[in-house]
């Protein structure tokens, strides 16, 4: 216990970055979600077909070599193309990669919670004049966020543990930090175990705001039955 105190300190701060990496992540990845979504539903059959095959792509290939793409590949194109001026970082490299992959997951979520919106109410805005981008975000995105919610919740709690992967190309997560802590203290097995029940408890935090967020969601639709 000593030892496990004595690096408390140090597996906050990791748990700190791991989180931030996972909301960020989160973030970005929701966006490239609906991006691909609405490429794959566009009348546009280059722009629908392009979405389907780098998806179909994304989701073929590991997660941690995309990652080792995104840091040590990325990394050396930008100083070949800038003379080193850019650099990624571990962060933005485990940002990047974990959002491409989500992105690709989530295109599909997307995809079928626009198709639930009924066509009626498509119809009707467009006949209120509203513009496609003032359609999708007032009309289809509401809608489809409350049929998203389950599948999202889902998504965020395997995106939360893939975060581990990062700490591979020198991240200083929680992860990183309990491997040097079990490296000098010779105790993996409680800084290990300390890790998993970190990750535990940001789950079980992370459900119930799912759960407040799906009721949210629903108020107009409860009142109905």
């Amino acid at each position: 216990m000593d030892m496990l105190l004595n690096y408390g300190a140090q597996i906050a701060a990791g748990a700190l970055v791991t989180l931030e990496l996972a909301v960020a992540a989160l973030g970005l990845g929701m966006l490239l979600g609906i991006a691909g979504a609405s490429a794959k539903l566009s009348s546009v059959r280059w722009l629908s077909a392009a979405s389907y095959a780098v998806t179909n792509f994304l989701r073929g290939i590991p997660e941690f070599l995309i990652l080792l793409i995104c840091y040590f590949g990325l990394s050396r194109l930008l100083n070949t193309q800038f003379d080193g001026a850019i650099t990624v970082s571990p962060f933005s490299a485990g940002v990047l990669a974990l959002a491409v992959v989500f992105g690709a997951y989530s295109s599909e979520m997307f995809r079928g919670a626009f198709l639930a919106v009924s066509a009626g109410q498509i119809e009707a805005a467009r006949a209120y004049g509203m513009t496609r981008l003032q359609t999708l975000w007032f009309v289809r995105l509401p809608q489809a966020w409350r049929i998203c919610l389950p599948s999202l919740n889902n998504m965020w709690q395997n995106l939360l543990k893939d975060t581990s992967l990062v700490s591979i190309v020198g991240l200083e997560d929680m992860l990183r930090k309990a491997n040097i802590a079990a490296q000098f203290t010779k105790q993996p097995f409680i800084f290990y175990l300390t890790v998993g029940v970190v990750y535990f408890g940001f789950l079980a935090v992370s459900n119930p705001a799912f759960v407040w967020l799906e009721r949210i969601a629903g108020r107009g639709y409860a009142k109905r039955t």
